[in-house]
């Protein structure tokens, strides 16, 4: 027997979209911010020499800048307002999160509820600014010893950062606006757009590559089927849960009897979702890209070593990568899923597991269940992550097809899609409850007339 949610679920329809007045506003409003995201990829960054920078963008594409020009929405090979994109904010957020389970002072902000979440939140946008500060910078030195700038010295430096870091802040701005009043997560749209954005020219260069023979159509063939296999692959863990059973005992309140029901607690096989490869790949590309940007090929020194050893395809890069994703894998499953606080909501509730005590043994237990799928979860992220440098190595896929740029895209969506339904269907339950207000009125209205 289908619940009421489900049922209302299943009658879901464009008519039911074309009245949801609200979700049109917030769908809206996203598509808005994000166009002008777009439009700002486009805005180049003054005192940039373009013929110099489309050799050197020619000459790198294929390393590290390739990457993190997938990520900027294609804004790194032109250089724009918007080149370092939302990196440093999500590298400020990883730092505070860290310092948040070590430091007992921001601990206790983190449990003030929702003032102490704004101050998180305030020195995680003190953060931002000075790793984009440090990276615009390093970029700029970069930009100078590469040739790239019109008119090199410290009024070049400090036009370059202050632009590519009130860029940076924008962006942060843009998206705490979509998560606010649109749909979605903003930061993870933003990066969800860039990456879409570059997908028609990425999947033009390799129908290109085919047409001019440097790759087989069996080659080819192969990569689209993997390509729909692995979307397919990652639809399935991401819906993938471990339900564990909970039951409640049956109580007696006056002639009555209550509770006695099952439920159950679903724990996701990813529970840290997209945010362990976000959060390894912004690490990587900080110190790779001020590399590629600093380090001269006939030079020695810590930055050309940097760019030989922590190069895209190297395998210090994907040993460090691979680290990173498990690393982010568990830390991150650790901070959302706490087993303790848990276990101790189902003891206050009279909930169980059965065969399990309540209390810790039932907190030792969803820790044990967690442990296991976090691993399951993390060599997921990374065998998804590690697959377009196989693409590249063997089959010479000049482009980052697939991994995290894939997974961010399909988890993305199916998070925005759920948001809708949600929206759908709390229209619903608010078309609902009207109706029987009004009926509510119209039946006392008769009564009242009956008795005059």
């Amino acid at each position: 027997m289908a619940s009421a949610a489900e049922q209302m679920a299943a009658n879901l329809s464009w008519s039911t979209f074309g009245k949801a007045k609200d979700l049109q506003n917030r769908i809206w409003f996203t598509l808005g911010l994000l166009i002008i995201y777009r439009l700002g990829t486009y805005i180049p960054m003054p005192g940039i020499d373009p013929v110099e920078l489309s050799r050197f963008i020619e000459q790198t594409s294929s390393g590290i800048l390739g990457v993190f020009n997938m990520f900027a929405g294609g804004a790194v090979s032109r250089m724009a307002i918007f080149a370092l994109g939302i990196m440093p904010y999500i590298s400020a957020s990883i730092i505070m999160q860290l310092l948040t389970s070590m430091v007992p002072e921001l601990e206790k902000l983190k449990k003030e509820g929702e003032s102490g979440r704004r101050k998180i939140n305030q020195y995680t946008r003190y953060g931002t600014v000075v790793l984009a500060t440090v990276q615009a910078y390093g970029i700029a030195v970069g930009m100078e010893a590469q040739g790239l700038a019109t008119d090199p010295g410290w009024f070049f430096r400090a036009t370059a950062v202050i632009t590519l870091v009130g860029g940076t802040m924008f962006l942060m701005w843009l998206g705490e606006q979509i998560t606010a009043r649109g749909i979605g997560n903003g930061i993870s749209l933003i990066i969800y757009v860039g990456i879409v954005a570059e997908l028609p020219a990425a999947l033009a260069q390799f129908f290109e590559l085919g047409r001019t023979g440097q790759l087989s159509v069996a080659a080819m063939l192969a990569v689209l089927i993997g390509a729909v296999a692995v979307i397919a692959g990652v639809v399935f863990v991401e819906r993938a849960q471990r339900r564990i059973l909970v039951q409640y005992p049956r109580r007696q309140v006056g002639m009555k009897m209550f509770g006695g029901e099952n439920s159950f607690l679903p724990l996701k096989v990813n529970t840290a979702g997209v945010i362990p490869p976000i959060f390894a790949s912004s690490l990587l590309l900080m110190p790779a890209t001020i590399a590629s940007f600093s380090a001269d090929g006939g030079a020695g020194g810590i930055m050309s070593y940097v760019a030989a050893y922590m190069g895209r395809g190297q395998p210090l890069y994907l040993i460090t990568f691979v680290a990173l994703i498990v690393f982010f894998a568990f830390f991150y499953t650790a901070v959302v899923f706490n087993p303790d606080e848990v276990a101790e909501n189902l003891k206050r509730n009279g909930g169980y597991v059965p065969g399990i005590r309540p209390g810790k043994k039932t907190a030792e237990y969803l820790d044990y269940v967690l442990n296991r799928l976090t691993v399951i979860g993390a060599g997921y992220l990374a065998l998804i992550c590690l697959l377009p440098e196989f693409l590249i190595s063997e089959l010479g896929v000049p482009f980052y097809f697939g991994g995290t740029s894939l997974l961010i895209v399909v988890s993305v969506t199916m998070d925005t899609v759920t948001q809708v339904q949600s929206h759908l269907l709390a229209h619903q339950y608010e078309g609902l409850i009207e109706r029987s207000k009004l009926r509510g009125k119209g039946k006392k209205g008769k009564a009242g007339a009956r008795k005059r």
